[in-house]
């Protein structure tokens, strides 16, 4: 309990914004890092300009802004993951190699539902 006491009081005293800026710091990096967080951003914008031309619904764009952070949520989970892992296991284990696939397919399945409930909200659109 004493631990927690220290790390519960230190906390306290730390600044909220700084909190702010070292996650804003994490997704700026791994930007410039991962290409497929770029295409998961690129695909992002688009959504919100073809949501913005088509003036989609309101229940659309919510789905659509959860899809966003589900996805992007797990982008940047899968890179922590791939980071540590490197960082952990620099030779080629087969535990190290399912980890990394996985948190991989977590992201691959969370964008294919993506794709497909962006089909089924933006197909109607298009074809009026």
């Amino acid at each position: 309990m004493g631990l927690f006491r220290r790390r519960f009081k230190k906390d306290i005293h730390s600044p909220l914004w700084k909190s702010f800026y070292y996650a804003f710091q994490g997704i700026i990096e791994a930007l410039k890092e991962e290409r497929n967080l770029c295409i998961h951003f690129t695909a992002m914008i688009l959504v919100i300009v073809f949501g913005i031309y088509f003036d989609i619904t309101k229940s659309e764009w919510m789905t659509c802004v959860i899809l966003f952070g589900l996805v992007i949520s797990l982008e940047l989970v899968n890179t922590a993951v791939e980071s540590t892992i490197d960082l952990c296991c620099p030779d080629i284990h087969p535990k190290a190699k399912l980890a990394k696939d996985t948190a991989a397919g977590a992201v691959l399945v969370a964008a294919i539902a993506s794709v497909i409930e962006g089909l089924i909200i933006f197909v109607p659109y298009f074809i009026a």
